[in-house]
């Protein structure tokens, strides 16, 4: 019988898997605080249920499909069949690719039974493993035709570009959370299998005696993978192997900042290069802190997103304000139209500070966590499931809109595996507590110090601060219920000064069990509610949700002088389909308000008015709210002179725009006359 096991981000919940010829061990270092699996988290939401089954039904079909008509799947073939008349299609990563397609299959495959989709995977990893060289070895750009060496980023020996860019090692990374994922969805360990031999070779290849080499991946990925492979096998080498990649960085002949090799890990003490690398760097430094108990590695992932989130961090929750080199710029280096913000970036920048807060336990964490999964990482994929950004600009004359797909497919690939994984996000458990971290209709089967516990959990959020829990089942035993109030709730949009809210208002937020209001202890961030349950027990929570007016700290250049718009958790912009004169018009006087009305929009139909005084009913399922603030927009006179016209400026979720065709949009608007761009 086919043996399903749960699955939790890190793979914490499966130390105990038995690997085919190693036993895991119980390790006694690991993070202090355990995430629920998403596999019990089953979600019925009216805001996420849609993007769950679109993954399901759009984007992973969608991706297997290109990988089919690109040549992904027809490497593999080929290196399995080597010969000089084979030559690549294709990027030297694109291994990669199909490997996170593999992870976002395994993830929806355990909430959505799916015969024909497992089929599937299952004829994928044949073709992976026989294209695995008897060694471990494994990269088909360089196995199909072994003696072309014409591509120099491959290099003509195995391992010689690592640190240059061949991305052998950033493949087996993604190939090692495929693999994991799959057998835990499934039982099923052929991919497995080939992943523990990949990963053998590697460790008999690179490592710290004197017949190895002495090099670190130039794309990290893999240093996080290991830990996972580690878990699930309980095999130290591979732990020891991620933290000799991590301690090796600066002390290798590479020393390019591009990719975090600039000094080592211990002297970094800023957030820099390329985005995507650093996030996963920083997400193994964090695994391999917990699972050795390394405190100084906790040190530094520690003093980085410090840097991050006081001087890097853009309002939507992306990273990566260098468009050419895709990587962080200065501090407080803000652009807005050419800002880079990939969409693989937010996925990594969610992976830390997940990592975070279980290493912590901090609201904080989880608060720059919903910021970049509404808005920076949202907006990478289309409502439909089918389109697709890789750089999120905060400002656009026109012309941008999603793709259906790209010849570098790493976003894509990183939504597939992304989005079927979002359950896990919301509960964590710590001895008696539960934390709840995100707000979506669901229920949740709850290991508690070993009691077992169902809690439901309805709300219409983010359009909606109303939140009911329910205790289904439970033991009439103490604990914990810890609900984390937003810091958007306590008037701070991220941790830190850059970002402020200037308006006036003070929103608040209440608590009742049963009815009756209560007052609680809050700690780091969280309302603690500590109490002998019963079956029945009821958490009513609301939190107030003004529109919020939004300023940058002054450092920020791009934003000096201009103000953004917040609801709840969404940050809003203008596109030019709302507003036909243009967004870059409009000027906000000194306190700007949300006026009028709010519509609710429903793409590809009518759309339907709702009364803003409304805002705090449930409207209608799969509704988007917009709203609009009073403005005036600039022109010329017969003169030339510049006047001005009172009117609105009718806003948006920004994680909506181009749904409508491409046009004009803007986060950022000036109070004043800052950079007015005219037109006659």
């Amino acid at each position: 019988m086919k043996r399903i096991i749960t699955f939790s981000l890190l793979c914490f919940a499966a130390i105990s898997m038995v690997a085919k010829t190693q036993t895991a061990t119980p390790n006694s270092k690991t993070y202090p605080i355990t995430p629920v699996p998403f596999t019990s988290v089953k979600v019925f939401d009216g805001f996420w249920t849609p993007r769950l089954e679109a993954s399901r039904d759009v984007t992973i079909p969608i991706a297997i499909h290109q990988s089919e008509i690109t040549d992904r799947f027809k490497n593999f073939v080929m290196a399995a069949h080597p010969s000089d008349d084979n030559h690549p299609r294709g990027i030297y990563f694109d291994d990669s690719d199909v490997f996170k397609i593999i992870e976002g299959a395994a993830y929806s495959l355990q909430t959505f039974r799916n015969p024909q989709l497992e089929q599937k995977v299952d004829s994928i990893i044949d073709l992976i493993a026989a294209a695995q060289e008897p060694d471990g070895y494994l990269y088909t750009f360089r196995t199909m035709n072994p003696n072309n060496h014409q591509n120099k980023t491959v290099g003509e020996k195995r391992w010689v570009n690592v640190e240059s860019g061949s991305h052998e090692l950033y493949n087996q990374g993604h190939l090692y959370e495929g693999a994991v994922a799959y057998y835990l969805a499934t039982g099923k360990r052929k991919l497995l299998d080939v992943a523990i031999k990949s990963a053998d070779c590697i460790c008999r290849a690179i490592g710290p005696n004197d017949d190895q080499l002495k090099i670190v991946p130039g794309h990290e990925e893999i240093e996080l993978a290991l830990c996972k492979l580690y878990l699930i096998t309980g095999d130290e080498k591979y732990l020891r192997q991620a933290k000799f990649f991590i301690d090796m960085r600066g002390r290798t002949e590479c020393k390019w900042e591009y990719n975090q090799c600039h000094k080592p890990i211990t002297e970094q003490t800023e957030a820099s290069g390329h985005a995507v690398r650093a996030g996963y760097l920083y997400c193994g430094i964090a695994d391999v802190a917990a699972l050795t108990g390394e405190e100084e590695y906790i040190k530094i992932i520690d003093r980085i997103w410090e840097d991050i989130v006081q001087h890097r961090l853009y309002l939507i929750g992306g990273i990566g304000s260098n468009r050419n080199a895709e990587a962080f710029g200065p501090h407080y280096d803000l652009p807005n139209e050419t800002a880079y913000n990939e969409t693989c970036a937010a996925i990594a920048l969610t992976f830390l500070n997940q990592r975070l807060f279980l290493l912590h336990g901090d609201s904080k964490y989880i608060d720059v966590l919903e910021r970049t999964l509404y808005n920076g990482l949202l907006s990478g994929v289309s409502v439909e499931g089918n389109t697709f950004f890789y750089p999120n600009p905060l400002a656009t004359h026109g012309g941008y809109k999603r793709s259906e797909w790209f010849g570098c497919a790493c976003c894509p690939s990183n939504i597939c595996r992304f989005i079927p994984s979002l359950p896990g996000y919301v509960y964590a458990v710590k001895d008696q507590t539960i934390y709840v971290n995100l707000f979506l209709s669901n229920q949740a089967q709850l290991e508690v110090d070993g009691m077992s516990v169902v809690l439901t959990q309805a709300t219409k959020y983010p359009w909606n601060g109303d939140i009911n829990f329910k205790v289904e089942k439970t033991a009439q035993k103490n604990f914990t219920l810890a609900i984390r109030i937003p810091g958007w709730v306590k008037n701070q949009p991220t941790p830190g000064e850059l970002y402020s809210y200037i308006d006036n208002e003070q929103p608040k937020y209440s608590v009742s069990i049963n009815g009756q209001q209560v007052t609680g202890t809050e700690a780091k961030g969280y309302f603690l509610i500590s109490r002998q349950w019963k079956k029945g027990d009821e958490v009513q929570v609301h939190f107030d949700m003004p529109v919020r007016t939004v300023k940058a700290n002054d450092k920020v250049e791009a934003d000096r002088g201009m103000v953004a718009f917040e609801r709840g958790p969404i940050v809003y912009c203008a596109e030019e389909v709302d507003n036909p004169h243009g967004v870059f018009t409009y000027v906000l006087p000194t306190h700007p308000k949300a006026v009028g009305e709010e519509d609710v929009v429903l793409f590809g139909k009518e759309k339907i008015i709702v009364p803003i005084e409304k805002w705090q009913s449930p409207i209608m399922e799969g509704g988007q709210h917009i709203f609009r603030v009073n403005a005036q927009r600039l022109g010329y006179d017969g003169e030339g002179y510049v006047t001005g016209q009172k009117g609105t400026l009718t806003l948006i979720p920004y994680h909506l725009w181009d749904h409508r065709g491409a046009g004009q949009m803007k986060v950022w608007f000036p109070q004043g006359v800052k950079e007015i761009e005219l037109r006659k």
